[in-house]
Order: C-alpha cells, then sequence, then structure tokens
C-alpha cells in the first residue's frame, strides 16, 4: 500500500494507539475521468479485428483500468490476476490469445518468466510488458518483450496495441523495445 501510494504520487499517513488500533490514511493525486471516447487520434479496432488480449495484473484497480482502455478500444479481455492463473489460461486454448499485457512485477510467477513461458508454448504470441519498476528491470531486463513503462495512458497502451493485428497474421514481430510513460496508471 505504502508503495502504491508513493509511486503514484501520494503518500500515507499512519496513526497508532495502544490498545485502539492503527489507522492509515491513503491519499492519492486526483487524476482527470477516463475518456469514455478512444483517445484522440486512435481508433477503436473493428468488430471482425478485434484481438484477445490476456491482461495479467495483481493489482485490482490496475487490472481494471487497462481492462477498460482495451475494451473502449474494442479488445476483448481475459483478466488474469497472476502468472499462474495466465498460465493455465492459455495452456487450456493456445490459441484463444492474440496478445498478453503483463505486469512485470507480481506475486509468484513474474510477468518475464510468464513471458518465456508463453513464448515457448505459444511462439508467435506478441506479448507487452508493463512496469513501474526501472530497478527490477535494470537487474532482468525485458528479454526482447515490448514495454510500456508504468504510470502509463491509455493513448500509450493504445499505440503499443496498434501494431498487434499485423503480428498474429504471420508478420514477423518487431524487435525493438518500446517504452513509454505517464502519470495515469502505477503498481
Amino acid at each position: 500500500m505504502i508503495g502504491f501510494a508513493k509511486q503514484s504520487g501520494g503518500d500515507v499517513d499512519v496513526a497508532s494507539e495502544p490498545g485502539r488500533g492503527t489507522t492509515f490514511t491513503l491519499y492519492l493525486p486526483q487524476v482527470e475521468a477516463l475518456a469514455t471516447e478512444a483517445p484522440e487520434g486512435l481508433k477503436p479496432v473493428l468488430d471482425a479485428q478485434a484481438l484477445r488480449v490476456l491482461v495479467v495484473e495483481d493489482n485490482l484497480d490496475v487490472g481494471r483500468f487497462c481492462t477498460q482502455i482495451l475494451e473502449e478500444l474494442g479488445y476483448a479481455t481475459v483478466w488474469a490476476k497472476n502468472g499462474e492463473e495466465a498460465l493455465a489460461e492459455v495452456e487450456r486454448d493456445p490459441d484463444r490469445f492474440d496478445a498478453m499485457f503483463s505486469d512485470v512485477v507480481m506475486p509468484g510467477m513474474g510477468g518475464v518468466a510468464l513471458a518465456r513461458r508463453l513464448r515457448a508454448l505459444v511462439p508467435d504470441l506478441p506479448v507487452i510488458l508493463t512496469s513501474g519498476y526501472s530497478d527490477v528491470l535494470a537487474r532482468e531486463g525485458t528479454h526482447g518483450f515490448d514495454l510500456v513503462r508504468k504510470p502509463y495512458s491509455a493513448a500509450q497502451v493504445a499505440e503499443a496495441f496498434q501494431a498487434i493485428p499485423g503480428r498474429r497474421k504471420g508478420e514477423a514481430p518487431e524487435t525493438e523495445n518500446r517504452e513509454t510513460k505517464s502519470p495515469e496508471a502505477k503498481s
């Protein structure tokens, strides 16, 4: 909780009184409401082209934010709360998903390990990783997967997914990592 507040530009106040308990007050910065339309200049995909995206995020608020962005852009989403759950979803039907968008830092199997396992199962599955922890990425790197840095905006997520439809139709994936940053989502 404290890490989430600090990463989001907020703070936590803790007051404790013996025999009475502890109160945590979480302060988060106010942000603009999410747009109800696709970000300016970015169009939702057509129904016939809709991709099914596996979203892997252990933080409830960030998971909701991300799936809402993708659904507003016309993508179908399945949300897994951890790497193990995501792996089970893909193993059940390896051709079910057109892309994966995964947090890097999660309890249990992290996003990089999950992406590597999925690459072995479904080699042409596009994977986009997301993280706000630069120290983890400095140690482990992205292993060639695309990266959207947290906090991210709806426009940055949409931009990351714009290149994906052609990838599943036999085109070679780009090898360059795309990194973006904005103050809207963080975990």
